[in-house]
């Protein structure tokens, strides 16, 4: 993947003291989170696994996944919300299997003091994640980078870059990245997003046969490629009705949904709620 196609954003970084009292539950944003631990411990509860967070390590949680903390005496760590937006290609976070945890390098706390000394304006209110996941301050923290001269956002993506590579040295790339079918059919699938996908359409893109394509996708990618569409256009949706003054039903003609009661059932199929109560979750 080229390196300029990670056009990452910085929406917040600071520091925090917690003793205790860092113990959110279901937290779910639409951006990926850094933490590099300078004291105390503290616990991770992903999907699949949980994480011990430890004194001299970094940790990446990936956009859209949902996770909880747990954290019982003091516990310091910088952190970093980084945003990419929707991008028409396939993102990195798909293309390697990412450790959540690895060794901080000599310099990466320094490297994130800085970040905080120069924007200080970006420091979260609370730890309390319903504090800055919703609309309005998510809306404020993308304008806030959008207008920051050319040279802030150089300094700022050169150390964002510098702290991501250290994840990105133990990255693997992912088993079906070595199939050129499945790379242009997952490129295919990000350019059509905000359209009617279609099987065969994909199938013609793979030159293989829609029955072939159906079972080599399930294989690879662990579902078949009905269902990751579904779950790119909710990942949209949940993006759009954070960001964007749009009625639902406007989301879903948007994201090329002609019934949007389908709409709604399939996105509370996959976060668990309705498109308006996201939205109210955030609110």
């Amino acid at each position: 993947m080229p390196i300029e196609s990670l056009n990452l954003q910085m929406l917040n970084v600071g520091f925090a003291r917690q003793d205790g009292d860092w113990n959110w539950q279901d937290v779910n944003s639409p951006f990926t989170r850094i933490y590099c631990v300078t004291e105390g411990e503290a616990r991770l509860h992903l999907p699949s696994k949980v994480i011990s967070l430890t004194e001299g390590h970094l940790y990446i949680i990936p956009a859209y996944t949902t996770h909880s903390y747990e954290c019982k005496g003091v516990f310091c760590h910088y952190y970093l919300h980084i945003y990419e937006g929707f991008k028409k290609e396939t993102d990195v976070m798909e293309l390697y299997d990412l450790p959540t945890e690895v060794i901080a390098q000599e310099g990466d706390a320094w490297l994130m003091e800085g970040m905080c000394k120069r924007h200080p304006d970006t420091i979260l209110p609370e730890s309390n994640p319903r504090s800055y996941d919703n609309t309005t301050k998510f809306t404020d923290y993308v304008r806030r980078y959008n207008e920051m001269p050319l040279h802030e956002k150089m300094q700022l993506r050169g150390a964002i870059l510098m702290l991501f590579s250290r994840f990105m040295e133990r990255a693997t790339p992912k088993m079906w990245t070595q199939d050129e079918r499945m790379m242009k059919v997952l490129e295919h699938i990000h350019r059509s997003i905000d359209g009617d996908i279609n099987i065969d359409a994909l199938a013609e893109e793979a030159c293989i046969t829609k029955p072939y394509l159906i079972r080599l996708f399930k294989k690879e990618l662990d579902m078949p490629p009905l269902q990751y569409i579904n779950r790119k256009k909710v990942e949209k949706a949940q993006l759009l009705l954070l960001t964007e003054d749009m009625a639902v039903q406007e989301v879903a003609w948007a994201l090329g949904f002609n019934d949007h009661s389908y709409f709604i059932r399939l996105f509370k199929k996959i976060t668990g709620r309705t498109p308006m109560e996201y939205r109210m979750m955030f609110n």
